[in-house]
């Protein structure tokens, strides 16, 4: 039986907005100019940074922003395997954001994975220095389809599926020593199901001989197995829709893959972007497992316009017609700074929002 753990009700989903001087310093790192050292000591102040952001205004459970990773995709960091290649998803990028930077190309298996550096270790910093309920991200194992292309990774991984479970089984490994660290709390992100509710994004994954179906039937049971026999750690898993510096990639209801997604997830927490229209409506929270909190990200992360608070309750109390209230919770739609240059959000604004998910999150429940 399962350990039950509170309710975090004023949730977050991951990324903080880095502070300039540790994005200045890495660049320099690059170039030889400064010491990792250096790095590692703005790291470590902007982790005490953000655990005193997220404590001050209120939230439930903290993160420490994913100060110590290029990008929220921590995996392709921490382990070898991985090369850029031309190519990659083939995703459409939408809004008005900053230009995405030029790579040599995507990020792709090319190579066995093997641990590089322990990413566990980010933990150890965080859990020292926060008194409020902290919690881990990783990249959902399911993502990872969008690093195994045949004709770059097939010598490597026979199969994109292999190399999924490959991910799987270190990630789990990295969940024990997050919980021989002390973590409860473990949140897997998954942009891959976002990318199938938006038509644009199925018509050209079709297009490219992707089962779409069966596809989604395989990661469904991946991710859930991923925290297979973990007792006493909440088990959270975010439906991201692409963020990067403002822009997103997907559009289109769950309503898509919600009959097929949410039953199959074996999870106690759902994290869901519903900041905007392009998300639909929340007729789908009724396929959500009962006893699995459904999150609602209503403020978005890709604009500084605080949100205002009777709308928000209101949209709280909508979705409650269809999944219990004691059933839900409320967080940002996605992290600020899912990519190092971050989303066009000031700090003082990214302030304003975590305090406003705290402070609406914290009177709905408590009038119950």
């Amino acid at each position: 039986m399962r350990t039950e753990r509170a309710v975090a009700r004023a949730e977050t989903v991951g990324s903080l907005l880095r502070p300039p001087a540790l994005l200045a310093a890495r660049r320099r790192l690059a170039e030889g100019a400064v010491t990792a050292a250096l790095v590692r000591e703005l790291e470590d102040a902007a982790v005490l940074d953000a655990i005193g952001l997220q404590e001050s205004v209120g939230l439930d459970v903290v993160t420490d922003g994913e100060m110590r990773r290029g990008g929220w995709a921590a995996t392709s960091e921490a382990l070898d395997g991985f090369e850029p290649r031309q190519g990659g998803p083939g995703l459409t990028w939408y809004g008005d954001g900053a230009p995405l930077p030029a790579g040599a190309g995507y990020p792709t298996v090319i190579g066995r994975i093997a641990p590089r550096r322990r990413l566990a270790g980010e933990y150890a910093f965080l859990a020292g220095h926060a008194r409020t309920r902290a919690k881990f991200c990783l990249p959902a194992p399911s993502y990872h389809r969008r690093f195994w292309y045949p004709e770059h990774s097939s010598a490597a991984y026979p199969t994109c599926e292999e190399f999924l479970v490959a991910v799987r089984d270190y990630e789990r490994g990295v969940i024990a020593q997050l919980i021989d660290l002390g973590c409860d709390y473990v949140q897997l992100d998954a942009p891959n199901y976002g990318t199938l509710c938006d038509p644009r994004n199925r018509r050209m994954l079709e297009a490219r001989g992707h089962d779409l179906d069966a596809e989604l039937a395989f990661d469904v049971e991946l991710d859930s197995s991923t925290f297979a026999g973990f007792d006493g750690v909440t088990r959270a898993l975010h439906v991201c829709r692409g963020n990067a510096a403002g822009r997103w990639h997907s559009a289109g209801g769950y309503g898509t893959i919600a009959e097929q997604l949410f039953p199959g997830l074996d999870v106690d927490v759902l994290l869901l972007e519903y900041d905007t229209d392009r998300a639909g409506d929340f007729g789908p929270l009724r396929w959500i497992r009962p006893r699995t909190v459904a999150v609602l990200g209503l403020l978005t992360t890709k604009s500084g316009a605080l949100e205002d608070a009777a709308a928000i309750e209101a949209r709280i109390t909508e979705a409650a017609r269809i999944k219990p209230l004691d059933e839900l919770a409320l967080s940002p739609q996605c992290g600020f700074a899912s990519v190092a240059a971050g989303n066009p959000v000031a700090p003082d604004e990214q302030r304003a929002k975590l305090a406003l998910v705290a402070d609406v999150a914290h009177r709905v429940w408590a009038r119950g």
